[in-house]
Order: structure tokens, then C-alpha cells, then sequence
């Protein structure tokens, strides 16, 4: 039954995957790290009061600009596989295709583990020093922050937490419903 499953949400994923939404989706999703690099670089040198706060918007837009060309390369790819015509029937020797490319799988959760690790410690770097001075004061001319890169920050936190909310809802509805059905249908 869990192969059946398996196979099920391997399909369901491939549809979503190959879908020219989700690739425009896709495209748009990646202005959000392409202007964490850029804002990340310009003002690598504009926060002494957190250092860290513009590394982690460089690291994190690079990092995350990887995953989404990584995420596009694999959607245009099974675009590809899907307008030749290339199905994975159920007489297949092989009942697991899609785990030919495993070291694609560990690459892609490498990066989400990095990324989810790297947002935990934006959220500790730039709410540690929350509200700093926008002008350097007089008296310590280190104690402040570019207001454009802070509240740029507290903008990409805010849509992560929203993005991370809707995810983890969205996956208990679908697993919610999947359970009513699945326990529906073997009664």
C-alpha cells in the first residue's frame, strides 16, 4: 500500500512540477534571492551593529537562487520528458524510477537544510538588533544600521514566515484529506 502511495505522490508532484504555472511561479520566485544578492553586496559594509545581517542576505540569495535554477532546471526537464511522451507505466522493472536520481534528491535537501538553518539564524541576527539607529549617532558611529538593508531584511523574514506558514498548512489540509479518504475508502 505505502508503494502505491509513494508512486501516487510521485505523479501528483511530476503534474505540478511540469505545469507552465509552476514554472512561472518559479521565475517570479526568483527575484526575491537575485535582490538579496544585489542589496546583500551593496550595503555589505552599512550595518555595523549586526555585521551579519547583509552576509546573511548575500549567502542566503545566493544559496536560494541556486535551489530555484536547480528547481527550474528539474521542471523544465520533466516538461521535456512529459511533451515526448515519456510515461512510467506500472509494468516498469524498475517500480521506483524516479529514484535514479537520488543524488539530485540530496542535493535539493541539502540546500533546503542550509537555507532553513541560514533563515533560523537571519531571524536571531536581525531581530537581535531590532529598530536599530538608521543614522550613525555622534557619540558611537558604529551603532547603527542602513535603514534600505534593515528593513529590506525584516521584509524577506516576514514573506519567509508567511511562505513557511503556507507551506505547513497547506501540507496538513492535504495529508488531513488524504487521511479522511484513504480511511473512506477501505471502509
Amino acid at each position: 500500500m505505502a508503494a502505491g502511495l509513494e508512486k501516487a505522490c510521485h505523479r501528483c508532484i511530476s503534474k505540478i512540477a511540469s505545469n507552465a504555472c509552476f514554472i512561472f511561479g518559479l521565475l517570479a520566485f526568483l527575484a526575491l534571492p537575485l535582490s538579496m544578492t544585489f542589496i546583500g553586496m551593496k550595503f555589505l559594509e552599512d550595518c555595523p551593529v549586526q555585521p551579519l545581517i547583509p552576509l546573511y542576505l548575500l549567502v542566503g540569495g545566493v544559496i536560494g537562487s541556486l535551489k530555484v535554477t536547480l528547481l527550474l532546471y528539474d521542471s523544465t526537464k520533466m516538461r521535456q520528458l512529459l511533451s515526448k511522451s515519456v510515461v512510467i507505466d506500472d509494468d516498469d522493472d524498475d517500480e521506483y524510477p524516479w529514484r535514479q536520481n537520488a543524488h539530485k534528491y540530496y542535493i535539493h535537501l541539502t540546500l533546503s537544510l542550509f537555507l532553513f538553518l541560514w533563515f533560523i539564524l537571519g531571524n536571531y541576527w536581525v531581530f537581535s538588533v531590532y529598530l536599530p539607529n538608521f543614522i550613525p549617532p555622534f557619540h558611537q558611529p558604529q551603532d547603527y544600521c542602513d535603514k534600505t538593508l534593515y528593513i529590506f531584511a525584516v521584509g524577506v523574514l516576514i514573506i519567509s514566515h508567511t511562505v513557511l506558514f503556507l507551506l505547513i498548512f497547506c501540507s496538513c489540509c492535504i495529508y488531513c484529506f488524504s487521511r479522511q479518504r484513504f480511511s473512506s475508502e477501505e471502509d
